[in-house]
């Protein structure tokens, strides 16, 4: 379906347009009016060594400088405190009736709380935040006494930022309005093309009825609004914006999941939805395993939302709560505009291409980001738009820039090409495009797999090393010794251009074998940290969304946020997912008739296989642009299984022999 046909169908469905566009407008304007503008102040708790064990370190007269990672436990227990009901009851009593949040600073790892008050009188917000932070420092007084804590050993809290002065939130003011006119604009859209499909159905019913005069076709207009619109195009655009505009850049007041190639694929999911009840369209066949298994993430998210609500959320995880839903239909647009909307494979096989092409040039801006010693996504601001990334900056690791291109983080860079490459080698040996310059060939798997290395991380190593297992030893003997060849060669001149990279990658390995990495120590730290918050809602979890680092701390890990946010249901939806991706390549491969079918088959083996392994190193879905490829890939699987399931059915299919001249002859019959 066209823009222009889109257009004609809502001039002509405008009793349902402009009703719904001026309830939604008088909506917002009457929140606009009646929601007042509240106001935040905050404040910020350090928590001190006791005297006792402040003596066993030179602290040279200085009590803050005891403020040590030791008393992150102290933090966590005193925050749950103030969460807790029996707090609650006692702050309102004292006068505190607005709503209030505490937690960890951001980005910290030392015991410094914040607490905050929400209100809409100034003046009311500025004093419940002086009692609140007194009353902190009184609560844990209170937990060290019950415990029968000697003097000597008492941990002490100290104001490290006085009550600030209440400042205007009008964020989520203006998130209500646009919510009110957007969900009005959207119902009066699908009501109107609804209305038309319906109008379409009885239309062919009745003409399938009565015969109708034979008239010549007309020519349609030609135009820039009538040129038809297919999947391939709404997701081509998708990619650009998705790959090209930095990944940590998003609309304030969506967050995250606001980033514009989110957008522009809910846009997409809208033109399905238009085309498809308008009767313009119809799932492909045989694709329907992949909705399936998100219709099984979905009940999951759902069942999380729900246990969100009926918990005692703070608001910043409600609103994150919120966000989560608005990223799970970002995914499941993905997914339906690859599986259910691909109609011709050819289109499909161009979407792959393009993909492979645009993410070698994000791994060529890679290359010059390691070399430069810089990052260019720095460099880019589009208005309208801002980080919601904290603390967006140049990354190193040994003497060496780690990259991350357009995207938000190195990690986010490594995983994505990593799930990548595997479509790249496919189409650079695929024998459709033998008449290609070697460049357009094997460019893409030079940039890609010469760009994982220079990140810097073991998450691209065992990327690199996950495809090479699962590619080569599928391979006839000549090409894949000729693989191992190369790929030996490349740690030569990898050893000779960048000296040094060979060296650190390996001590990353090392040191994480004998456990005397960092990172690795933080993120054990960070497991037992969250079995707590797993305990409290071990089915359905605390909400999609709602554990951020801002609130509670990075997991590192997508496989225990999962469980944090969405609990074992969550967990095992997203198995769900990573399996059926692994199943789409074992199927591609066993019901192709050509070497190249299997090959691409063992490409989205491989891709799947990376995005399970890859997950348990970083949470790689709270990337956007991570997500996106991953379930623009699931979707394609499951579109290109169903193309040749139909072909293998129709080349199993007896042919029908064709009809004679005798054969049209009437038949005579004997009678007696």
């Amino acid at each position: 379906m066209s823009i222009g046909e889109i257009w004609a169908i809502l001039r002509r469905r405008w009793y349902f347009m402009v009703p719904f566009t001026v309830l939604s407008l008088l909506g917002g304007a009457y929140l606009y009016e009646t929601v007042p503008v509240s106001y935040q102040s905050q404040s910020s708790v350090a928590l001190l060594d006791s005297s006792a064990v402040a003596r066993l370190a030179p602290t040279f007269g200085n009590p803050i400088s005891n403020a040590g990672g030791s008393l992150i436990v102290t933090a966590d227990v005193l925050i749950r405190t103030l969460e807790s009901s029996d707090a609650a009851k006692e702050l309102h009593g004292r006068g505190v009736t607005d709503p209030y949040t505490t937690g960890f600073a951001p980005d910290s790892e030392s015991p410094l709380l914040v607490l905050s008050v929400t209100g809409t009188d100034r003046e009311k917000v500025l004093k419940e935040t002086d009692i609140l932070t007194a009353f902190a420092g009184e609560q844990l007084d209170a937990l060290q006494a019950a415990a029968k804590v000697p003097p000597a050993y008492l941990v002490q809290t100290a104001p490290v930022v006085l009550p600030q002065t209440p400042v205007a939130e009008s964020k989520n003011r203006y998130q209500g309005i646009a919510a009110v006119v957007i969900g009005g604009v959207v119902s009066a859209f699908l009501l109107s093309i609804l209305m038309e499909g319906v109008t379409v159905v009885r239309r062919r019913r009745s003409a399938a009825a009565r015969t109708r005069q034979a008239r010549a076709p007309t020519r349609a207009r030609v135009g820039w609004l009538n040129r038809r619109v297919d999947a391939t195009a709404i997701l081509t655009v998708y990619l650009v914006l998705a790959l090209f505009i930095p990944s940590n850049l998003a609309l304030p007041a969506l967050g995250g999941v606001g980033t514009p190639a989110n957008v522009f694929a809910l846009l997409g999911l809208l033109w399905y939805l238009a085309t498809w009840l308008g009767g313009r369209i119809l799932p492909a066949p045989g694709t329907r395993l992949v909705r399936v298994s998100m219709c099984v993430l979905g009940t999951a998210v759902l069942m999380a939302y729900i246990a969100d609500a009926m918990r005692e959320s703070s608001h910043q995880e409600i609103l994150g709560a919120d966000r989560g839903l608005i990223g799970y239909l970002v995914w499941v647009s993905l997914v339906v505009l690859t599986s259910a909307a691909m109609q011709e494979r050819g289109r499909l096989d161009v979407l792959m291409r393009r993909v492979v092409v645009l993410a070698s040039v994000v791994a060529a801006i890679g290359f010059y980001d390691f070399f430069a010693a810089t990052n260019i996504a720095d460099s880019i601001h589009i208005p309208g738009l801002q980080t919601s990334v904290a603390q967006v900056s140049v990354m190193d690791r040994g003497a060496f820039t780690r990259p991350r291109a357009t995207t938000a983080q190195p990690l986010e860079f490594a995983g994505m090409l990593a799930i990548l490459l595997p479509f790249a080698i496919q189409q650079a040996f695929d024998p459709v495009r033998r008449h290609r310059h070697v460049l357009r060939r094997w460019g893409p798997v030079v940039l890609m797999g010469g760009a994982l290395p220079l990140s810097v991380s073991r998450t691209s190593i065992v990327g690199l090393l996950l495809v090479a297992l699962v590619m080569v030893p599928r391979w006839k003997p000549a090409r894949r010794w000729a693989a191992i060849g190369v790929m030996t060669a490349s740690v030569a001149v990898f050893k000779v251009l960048v000296p040094g990279l060979i060296g650190t990658i390996t001590g990353l390995f090392a040191s994480f074998l004998s456990n005397s990495d960092s990172s690795t120590q933080a993120r054990t730290v960070k497991y037992s940290a969250i079995v707590p918050y797993l305990k409290e809602h071990p089915l359905f979890g605390r909400g999609f969304g709602t554990f951020t680092p801002d609130l509670y701390f990075f997991t590192d890990n997508q496989y225990m946020l999962t469980l944090a946010e969405m609990g074992v249901l969550g967990l095992v939806a997203l198995l769900v997912l990573f399996v059926t991706g692994i199943h789409h390549g074992g199927a591609i491969r066993r019901l192709a008739r050509g070497e190249s079918d299997r090959e691409l088959g063992q490409a989205f083996f491989a891709s799947s296989l990376v995005a399970l392994v890859s997950s348990a190193t970083f949470d790689s879905l709270s990337f956007p642009m991570f997500a996106g490829m991953f379930f623009l890939v699931l979707g394609a699987g499951g579109s290109y299984l169903g193309f040749i399931r139909r072909e293998a059915a129709a080349a199993a299919a007896p042919a029908v022999p064709a009809e004679t001249a005798e054969d049209r002859l009437p038949q005579l019959v004997e009678s007696r």
